[in-house]
Formats: structure tokens, C-alpha cells, sequence
């Protein structure tokens, strides 16, 4: 896997992703339509929805109201596990497609495990819709090691992407270990911590030097790991705009290394993969 540190864009398992998307989650209605807006004319091309999120509408008249080209900007969208059955699987993916007003999706995700559907029944029904031509790609999210070695056990195509909570104070580093072994995105949902990070005076002194805040020393530091994409929620103009100005500098090794220990000890395995072991 590689990350083009001056595109800011992920190639894993035969995907192109922007590694900086927008995150869509708790924005709705013009709310929603506004941001998603505003991020594709600030150079975004990585939108995140769900159907979960109730906002699917607002992010398909944003799509179809910018200028920006259909083909140009990924669209991840994602099947709660409530409808992991096969025939839901189908049926809200057409749902999300409609709600778009789109063809395709460029990733598709279940968006947790089931407690009621076998694995591999979920799966073998996204692949479907691969052959369809109603997904580009699929990927899970919220699943550990175990839930994503098996996906990968099950599906006929790659696995792209897990999705899951990955910030300062919340590393999953078995997974992000797993992930860069195999060559598959590790997408950093809540990066901020929920704006915890704004307030942290260690990143904000590491950040100083660059002429950078906390949050995008957060931010930076999730991009700067070969296997990770981040999508970052933001509803105002200065704060999406703020987010993407993260690919004009790079933190040193010592750097990494020092918001790594924010959240704990980095193990010398990960440090390893990282190229940060000393």
C-alpha cells in the first residue's frame, strides 16, 4: 500500500481513496447539503454517509448540485447490520443509490457485525452487487482482527477498508498492524476525538513549529501512516477548510512518535512498521 503525500490519496487493494474525506455522521438536512458543498469546493473528494446517518438525500443533492465531476469524488456509503440478511443487503443499497441519485457507490461497507446473520451471507451478497455494478468495491466497519480476517476468509473481491474509531486517546494497534500487513485502509472515523484534540497543549506545541494546530497535527499524524485515510466531520467552512490544510508539512519521526505516546506506548512491532523505531 502507498499514500502520494502530495495528493493525499490511498491505494489499497485495487482503490484509489482520498485519504482526507468529509465525514458526514450527525449532519442532516441543509446542514448536511451545505458542508458537503462547501468541502467538494474546497477540494474534498471523499464523502462519507450512511443510512444510518439519515442524511443519504442531502449528500445526493450536494453531488448533484456541485460542479465537480460524478467520477471525481468517492462515495462511501454503508448497510446497517439490521439489514445484513442478503435480500436487505440488496435492498438498501438500492435505497442508498436512490436517496444519492446515484448509479454506483464507490465503497460500499457493513456498517457493524450482526447478531443474526452469518458473515459470509452479508458478504457473498455485497460481492453480488459488485457483479451487478451497483458497488465499486466493498469494506466492513466496526469489526476487530478476528471479524476482518474473516470477511477477507469470505469475499470473492478485496476487502478495502475497515472503518472504526482511531484518534490520539483511541489506537486499535493490532488492527493498524494487520491492516498495514496487508495491504488494507484502515479508515479513521471521529479523528478528532470529537474536538477533544483542540484543547491538547502536547499537540499543539508539536504542531507550533509548522505554524499548525492541534487538530491538524491529529490529522496529520493519521496521514502520515501508510495504511489510514481519515474522515474528519466538520460543518462549518473554517473548520473543513482547516481540516484539509494538512499536506503542506510533515511531522519528523520523533514527531509520529510523540503523538503516538499521547494515547500510550507504541509497541516496537507497530514502531517497525511505522519506520519510527529508533
Amino acid at each position: 500500500m502507498s499514500t502520494d503525500s502530495t495528493t493525499g490519496t490511498v491505494v489499497a487493494q485495487g482503490a484509489d481513496v482520498p485519504a482526507l474525506g468529509l465525514g458526514t455522521a450527525r449532519m442532516t438536512g441543509e446542514d448536511c447539503r451545505r458542508a458537503v458543498e462547501t468541502a467538494l469546493a474546497l477540494g474534498y473528494r471523499h464523502v462519507d454517509t450512511a443510512r444510518l446517518y439519515d442524511n443519504e438525500e442531502a449528500v445526493g443533492r450536494a453531488l448533484t448540485e456541485s460542479e465537480i465531476d460524478r467520477e471525481d469524488v468517492f462515495v462511501v456509503t454503508k448497510v446497517h447490520p439490521d439489514d445484513a440478511a442478503p435480500d436487505d443487503v440488496r435492498a438498501s443499497a438500492q435505497g442508498s443509490l436512490d436517496r444519492l441519485a446515484l448509479q454506483t457507490v464507490d465503497l460500499f461497507l457493513l456498517h457493524g457485525p450482526s447478531d443474526d446473520v452469518p458473515l459470509a451471507d452479508t458478504i457473498g451478497a455485497m460481492n453480488a452487487l459488485q457483479r451487478d455494478g451497483l458497488v465499486d468495491h466493498i469494506g466492513i466497519s466496526n469489526f476487530g482482527v478476528e471479524g476482518l480476517d474473516a470477511a477477507r476468509e469470505y469475499s470473492e473481491t478485496p476487502i478495502v477498508t475497515n472503518q472504526v474509531k482511531y484518534h490520539p486517546y483511541h489506537r486499535p494497534d493490532d488492527l493498524l498492524a494487520y491492516c498495514i500487513d496487508h495491504e488494507i485502509l484502515l479508515t479513521a472515523y471521529s479523528p478528532l476525538a470529537e474536538g477533544a484534540v483542540a484543547g491538547d497543549e502536547r499537540l499543539a506545541a508539536i504542531g507550533e513549529p509548522h505554524g499548525k494546530s492541534a487538530t491538524q497535527v491529529a490529522l496529520r499524524w493519521l496521514l502520515q501512516q501508510p495504511s489510514v485515510a481519515a474522515i474528519p466531520k466538520a460543518a462549518s467552512r473554517a473548520h473543513i477548510e482547516a481540516n484539509a490544510d494538512v499536506f503542506d508539512f510533515e511531522l519528523s519521526p520523533d514527531e509520529m512518535r510523540a503523538v503516538f505516546e499521547v494515547g500510550g506506548e507504541l509497541s516496537e512491532r507497530l514502531a517497525a512498521q511505522l519506520e519510527l523505531d529508533r
